[in-house]
């Protein structure tokens, strides 16, 4: 092969390689644009600190109480991490009341 075409060859995979990098950066880019808020890391890390975690009777998950499914049952409120765990809750407090 000729000193030309390898110089050809060169300059092709670089041109792939710088474009590849470019493009890789700004997916880099467009996902940390999409992790960003208006809160600033010190905002952020209190507003977790503020959030008060609750815990599921089934499966012990604990859970943002903001986001879990809340059941009043005699005149507590229950916390469940999904309607699988409060439905089998409640499937079990009926047969436990049906056999008393």
């Amino acid at each position: 092969m000729s000193f030309l075409g390898r110089l050809l060859k060169y300059l092709f995979w670089l041109l792939v390689v710088s474009s590849s990098v470019v493009l890789l950066r700004r997916l880099v880019n467009k996902m940390g644009e999409g992790a960003t808020s208006d809160q600033g890391p010190m905002d952020a890390a209190n507003h977790a600190e503020n959030q008060k975690l609750v815990r599921d009777p089934i499966c012990g998950m604990h859970i943002a109480e903001t986001l879990a499914l809340p059941l009043r049952q005699g005149g507590q409120i229950l916390h469940f991490c999904s309607t699988a765990c409060r439905d089998k809750y409640l499937s079990g407090t009926q047969q436990i009341s049906a056999s008393a």
